[in-house]
């Protein structure tokens, strides 16, 4: 009997995002070995995720932090990946959602370096974010990092790990359709709005040099990133990991599940509507480059 191809879809497409990102390959293969069907996914990796949240409670308890706060960490990013993609079921959705920020907050003064939890305010609300700053560097520059479609500041620590090991601080923000905001904000098109905000809260913080900031995108972010670099000048340098070029001309080759995420995280009542929406995406970024460039030619 063939399988859902819904969950083939996500073994075959995402197996090595999840072992890159902190899942231990044989957690993988055992919890993927018992999912028949797209319905079972979220409580599967949720269980597996509640194992190593009680390993990070019995280290805690033990006075262990530091392995309470990797267990705790792991957690997350299995929390997380019950999550990911599961938007036709957005109550269980929002539940695994909830306790995959749990753990990575809980977890955040345990690791080393150890992080904050931060609130920018946009648009009358704010943004989540979880900032980190590498040990021993008084006001170091700071990497923001733009999230996909589908990735979560909760996903973040394995690309942390590589900027704060060389002096950089990070932070990894949840903006318009990712993450904590992806129920109060739609995808939006012109991420450089989000990515002035972020830029404007490092501003006002005196423990971070603001005259030294890059941008990190992944995945859709990783269109996100080169797009606010191109308007937004205060960002000196810039990272596109696998970004798309024209999300809209991509998207009938996208997986299924990734258009049913866009739909959900867009706000869109249809798949039709998704689609334009995904139109919105598209290069503009020429004319900004062209301006920066102009400037940049003035000033020196």
């Amino acid at each position: 009997m063939p399988g859902d191809p819904r969950v083939e879809a996500a073994i075959s497409h995402w197996a090595p995002r999840f072992i890159a990102n902190g899942v231990a390959y044989s957690d993988f293969v055992e919890v993927t070995a018992g999912i028949e069907r797209w319905e079972q996914w979220c409580a599967a990796w949720s269980a597996r995720a509640l194992v190593h949240e009680r390993l990070g409670e019995e280290a805690l308890g033990a006075g262990h932090g530091l392995s309470a706060g990797e267990h705790l960490t792991r957690a997350g990013v299995y929390y997380h990946f019950a999550k990911f993609l599961f938007v036709d079921h957005p109550q269980e959705m929002r539940a695994a959602h909830a306790k995959a920020v749990e753990c990575r907050t809980r977890a955040l003064a345990l690791i080393d370096p150890p992080g904050e939890r931060v609130a920018i305010p946009y648009e009358g609300k704010s943004l989540a974010g979880i900032l980190r700053k590498p040990r021993g560097i008084l006001r170091p520059p700071c990497v923001v990092m733009a999230m996909g479609l589908d990735s979560a500041k909760e996903e973040m620590d394995a690309y942390e790990q590589v900027f704060l090991a060389r002096g950089l601080a990070t932070l990894a923000f949840d903006g318009p359709g990712q993450g904590e905001a992806e129920y109060d904000f739609p995808i939006r098109g012109d991420y450089e709005v989000a990515v002035r905000a972020v830029v404007d809260w490092l501003e006002r913080r005196g423990d971070l040099d603001a005259a030294r900031l890059g941008l990190w995108g992944v995945s859709l972010g990783g269109y996100y990133a080169p797009r606010a670099a191109a308007f937004e000048r205060r960002i000196k340098a810039c990272i596109a990991l696998s970004g798309p070029y024209d999300w809209g001309d991509a998207w009938e080759r996208l997986p299924g599940l990734t258009r049913a995420a866009f739909r959900a995280r867009s706000h869109s009542r249809s798949d039709e509507q998704a689609r334009a929406k995904a139109g919105w995406c598209r290069p503009r970024m020429r004319s900004a480059l062209r301006r920066r460039r102009r400037g940049r030619r003035r000033s020196s």
